[in-house]
């Protein structure tokens, strides 16, 4: 039985109680983030699209602190830069003053240009629309573990759910195991037995978990045949090969050529507006990753062009952690995980959270399996063609991208250095 594409990730956010003396009075800025009635109008056209652009500005520059990590530099990537822009949203909803300005800022939010409410009502939506769809299996969620004895404001409450659609639960935090079996167990059905030990500890001081999952499974429009799977090399490097299972296809696919920055692009669509990009480098994977930008993206989806060719596409499986702890405060949010951290917006003794650990895992398995509705009528290939057919093979590192059109968003992104590193 074939194993469809599945693609899923979580991210989680761990605040702790500490000893600090921040008792000040955080009332004053209560006001500038309090919840705007029962307003569900949405956001304004011109206001939604320049919030979907800075989220994904926010996914490349993920990307490029992530891979260029010492331990990511030759090994794959894989994360879900959607489930970490979620995470910080909704986390932002908490923040007060200069934690939250940090949020705002970091996630690539000009708060002259574009309120609080606007953010929340852009990622209401963009949870509205993935959960909507039909074409594909795809969730996206938000879950609050919540310790026994503390008291969240309502309106925080409030927030994460009309906005981020998040779940409550009441967790015994004094017992580290079950608390960890609770919260791993919650994932674990979430994503389907993607992520299955998100958590591996839990301090005893901690008051609050929250949890962003992500899962997506979808079927090729146009599948593999399984019978042109074939084991071929695949370049890790100069010096390193391995062997692999190539699927093989020839059909019209859409393509774009970036000359700028010599990478061929291969688009392989499913259902719901939702596509892989995968991103061949011929100068060379430093070269590409220095420049990708969003721009780039928006550049090759107009652009694309229907053309046959021939496509080699190696199946793999694999699985990645992250702790973005570091990364995160290199990209300009460092004050959540200080003693100074402001999260009055959470509880009245915000004053006393911060944010102690950002975990992150993600795994991806790709082969053949796709949609027998479109297979049966996107197969009309000439077996014998009298003109040149273009062979795109990706038989050397390349990078992919997941990406839903209708909100602009990144659900996942990554590159592959080796099909075979698990």
């Amino acid at each position: 039985m074939r194993v469809l594409l599945s693609l899923c990730a979580a991210l989680v956010l761990l605040w702790s109680t500490v000893q600090c003396h921040h008792n000040g009075d955080h009332s004053h800025h209560n006001n500038d983030h309090s919840h705007h009635g029962n307003n569900d109008d949405s956001v304004s056209a011109d206001g939604s699209l320049k919030i979907y652009q800075e989220n994904l500005d926010f996914a490349f520059r993920l990307y490029k602190h992530i891979s260029a990590q010492p331990d990511s530099q030759s090994k794959n990537v894989f994360f879900s830069p959607l489930s970490v822009s979620v995470a910080l949203a909704a986390l932002s909803v908490g923040a007060r003053g200069k934690t939250h300005q940090q949020l705002f800022e970091g996630l690539g939010f000009n708060s002259t240009e574009i309120t609080t409410e606007e953010v929340n009502q852009a990622f209401q939506h963009i949870h509205h629309n993935l959960n909507e769809k039909t074409g594909i299996d795809l969730s996206l969620g938000n879950a609050l573990f919540i310790g026994e004895n503390i008291k969240p404001r309502p309106e925080f409450l409030e927030s994460m759910k009309r906005y981020y659609e998040s779940e409550g639960f009441s967790t015994d935090f004094s017992k580290p195991e079950e608390a960890k079996e609770q919260i791993n167990k919650y994932v674990n059905e979430k994503t389907k037995g993607k992520i299955s030990e998100l958590v591996q500890d839990v301090d005893p001081l901690t008051v609050m978990y929250l949890i962003n999952y992500i899962y997506f499974k979808g079927k090729w429009k146009v599948p593999f045949d399984p019978e042109s799977t074939t084991e071929r090399p695949f370049f890790v490097d100069n010096t390193t090969e391995v062997k692999v299972q190539m699927m093989m296809k020839k059909n019209h696919f859409h393509v774009y050529h970036d000359v700028p920055i010599s990478t061929q692009v291969l688009q392989l669509p499913y259902n719901d507006s939702v596509s892989m990009l995968l991103l061949l480098p011929e100068a060379g994977m430093p070269l590409l990753e220095k420049a990708i930008c969003s721009q780039h993206l928006a550049k090759w989806l107009k652009w694309m062009t229907k053309t046959e060719c021939r496509v080699s596409v190696p199946k793999f499986n694999i699985t990645t952690s992250y702790l973005l702890k570091d990364i995160l405060s290199d990209m300009g949010m460092p004050d959540i995980f200080e003693n100074t951290a402001d999260f009055t917006g959470i509880m009245d003794e915000g004053s006393k959270l911060k944010v102690s650990k950002v975990v992150h895992q993600a795994s991806l398995s790709v082969d053949e399996a796709g949609s027998t509705a479109a297979a049966g009528t996107g197969l009309s290939i000439t077996l014998h063609s009298a003109h040149r057919v273009p062979f795109l093979k990706f038989d050397r590192p390349f990078m992919l991208l997941i990406c839903n059109t209708d909100t602009k968003s990144i659900l996942f992104m990554g590159k592959i250095v080796n099909p075979l590193a698990t």
